[in-house]
């Protein structure tokens, strides 16, 4: 384990020491490597965990995680391992999914057991099963889940493998229209209309920034590099009614997608109506 991936895992032991009771709205979140600057703010008290891939915080009413935080950086990215879901050993059983909740969704609303933390960029770092756990997983549409979505986080690996440095991602669900629930889970589920997605890198002494936004819907063929899933850290956080780091906000989003591959802007005939 590289010196720095062993700081790394001193500084989450620590944090985890805090991140296991619940955050009240007005609580600042704990100094965490996963996330920039700091972890964001809720405005209901869930309850936070880190991990050495990634820190959460669960939302017990939805049963998701109303954000997820990480770092990507090469030496994590390794060869595919197995996915095996299980519930989160650190949640207590009414706050979190069992696999049985998943049965019949992708049949009935087309939805893949969707990676909020991705498998594939941590399957080279210790602990990295803990992306499969429910707590970090969320119903998302086949064709956002294999299309857009996982384009943009193989984008993601690639800037990491470039030798850039560290990218820093936080990413969650949004809820802005009443979406079907799960047809085998045990009570109802609110969906997730969309996600969110920030991520951040160190560019020539200075934090860039760009924000992205898919709708459930979002077709398979589409590019993330369009402008219509282009946003920024402020209306991100007004439409998820999170609170974010200050530094998230002023950083370049056109230097960040032009490093993610965004050379010219998509056509946007492939486009989802936005929430």
């Amino acid at each position: 384990m590289s010196a720095l991936r062993s700081l790394h895992a001193r500084l989450l032991a620590l944090a985890l020491l805090l991140a296991l009771q619940p955050l009240s709205a007005a609580s600042a979140a704990p100094l965490d490597p996963n996330c920039f600057q700091q972890c964001p703010i809720t405005a209901t008290d869930n309850r936070v965990l880190t991990r050495v891939s990634h820190t959460l915080s669960n939302n017990a009413v939805t049963k998701f995680a109303d954000w997820v935080a990480y770092e990507v950086t090469a030496a994590d990215i390794g060869r595919s391992q197995r996915r095996v879901w299980r519930p989160d050993p650190l949640l207590p059983e009414d706050d979190t999914l069992e696999p049985a909740d998943f049965k019949g969704a992708h049949k009935a609303l087309k939805t893949d057991r969707g990676h909020q933390a991705p498998l594939a960029s941590f399957t080279g770092a210790p602990g990295w099963d803990a992306t499969n756990y429910l707590s970090n997983i969320t119903p998302q549409k086949s064709a956002l889940n294999q299309g857009p979505w996982k384009k943009l986080e193989a984008a993601v690996r690639t800037l990491a493998n470039s030798g850039v440095g560290v990218v820093h991602v936080i990413t969650g669900p949004l809820y802005e229209r009443e979406m079907q629930p799960l047809p085998k889970a045990d009570e109802p589920h609110r969906l997730p209309s969309g996600y969110w997605k920030i991520i951040s890198l160190p560019l020539g002494g200075v934090t860039a920034v760009a924000g992205f936004v898919f709708d459930q819907e979002t077709p398979r063929k589409a590019d993330f590099c369009d402008t219509a899933y282009a946003v920024s850290v402020r209306e991100i956080a007004r439409r998820s009614g999170l609170d974010f780091a200050p530094g998230l906000e002023s950083g370049s989003a056109a230097q960040v997608r032009v490093h993610l591959g965004c050379t010219a802007v998509a056509s946007s005939s492939e486009a989802a109506p936005r929430s």
